[in-house]
């Protein structure tokens, strides 16, 4: 079972925590990628898009679980009133977290989805810390202290709160608390939880207003592949993600959960001319400076 809930010593390294790493790299560069990917849909609405992700997401998980024999392990958690209440609300927050990111991203937002995962490791420590019992040490305080003022000058210079990095940031960041401390698979638990957004997505589809995308017969092969693939795009850093946040500590995530939004930042300046502002160069330097101390103290504490 892939339950683990106690912190796990850096400077003592095993087989859980190198298949921890391997699953955060492969998580964050995936969840780095994925804009191309829903760069591709832009001409359609960002609920529609959710939709299919919701659908798909259910089918191939579906798929996953009768390969990999492992139904027989959704029925106990079925039986747990808790489990379920708790599964509801990470299901919650995770529908929340996929419709803003495709709207952000398909609205010229990719930047604001870029500092929101850049601020999510760090929340990542103040729930470790408060949820975990895990420790912060001097440099990791610093680190805090920095992205708050990043922020800080954010709201003081465009007069107003990113709202879309937070939200992003503040959803996701709770939602791998909750799935780190639910003694429910991987596989298993993300499958009940698109499931639990299912009737939702059924309920949009059919009362929505038709687009000229809502109906797949109609709908150029590519674009069918596309919305198909939105299963696939969604479930495997996920899986990947939720696989290494049972294998670490909920803090040391945060070395590598850069690598995705980076690869987003560079996306929106280079690939999709996003403007870097005077602004935005002060938030994101602070927010940089933090990540660099933060990886640079956890590198020197596991020597």
């Amino acid at each position: 079972m892939l339950t683990s809930l106690h912190p796990v010593s850096l400077n003592m390294p095993n087989s859980n925590n190198n298949q921890g790493y391997l699953y955060a790299v492969l998580a964050f560069l995936m969840w780095g990628l994925a804009p191309i990917y829903f760069k591709q849909l832009d001409q359609i609405n960002a609920l529609e898009i959710l939709t299919h992700r919701i659908v798909w997401s259910v089918l191939f998980l579906a798929l996953i679980i009768a390969v990999t024999k492992q139904w027989h392990k959704i029925a106990p958690v079925i039986k747990q009133p808790k489990l379920i209440l708790l599964l509801c609300l990470s299901s919650s927050l995770l529908g929340f977290n996929w419709g803003l990111f495709i709207w952000a991203v398909n609205n010229g937002h990719m930047l604001d989805a870029s500092l929101g995962y850049y601020i999510n490791p760090l929340l990542n420590v103040l729930l470790g810390v408060l949820f975990l019992s895990e420790r912060l040490r001097l440099w990791q305080k610093v680190a805090v202290g920095m992205a708050f003022v990043g922020v800080t000058l954010q709201v003081l210079s465009f007069g107003s709160f990113p709202v879309i990095a937070f939200s992003l940031a503040t959803s996701f960041a709770i939602y791998g608390l909750l799935r780190k401390k639910m003694p429910v698979e991987s596989i298993p638990g993300l499958l009940l939880e698109a499931a639990i957004l299912l009737p939702a997505a059924l309920i949009y589809w059919s009362v929505s207003e038709p687009s000229a995308t809502t109906n797949m017969a109609n709908n150029t092969d590519l674009i069918n592949v596309l919305l198909i693939s939105a299963g696939i795009v969604t479930t495997l850093p996920l899986l990947c993600f939720i696989a290494a946040a049972k294998r670490l500590p909920y803090s040391t995530l945060g070395l590598f959960q850069y690598i995705g939004p980076s690869i987003m930042f560079v996306l929106a300046v280079v690939l999709y001319g996003e403007t870097f502002t005077t602004e935005r160069i002060l938030t994101f330097a602070c927010i940089w400076t933090a990540l660099a101390l933060f990886s640079w103290d956890t590198y020197r504490a596991s020597k």
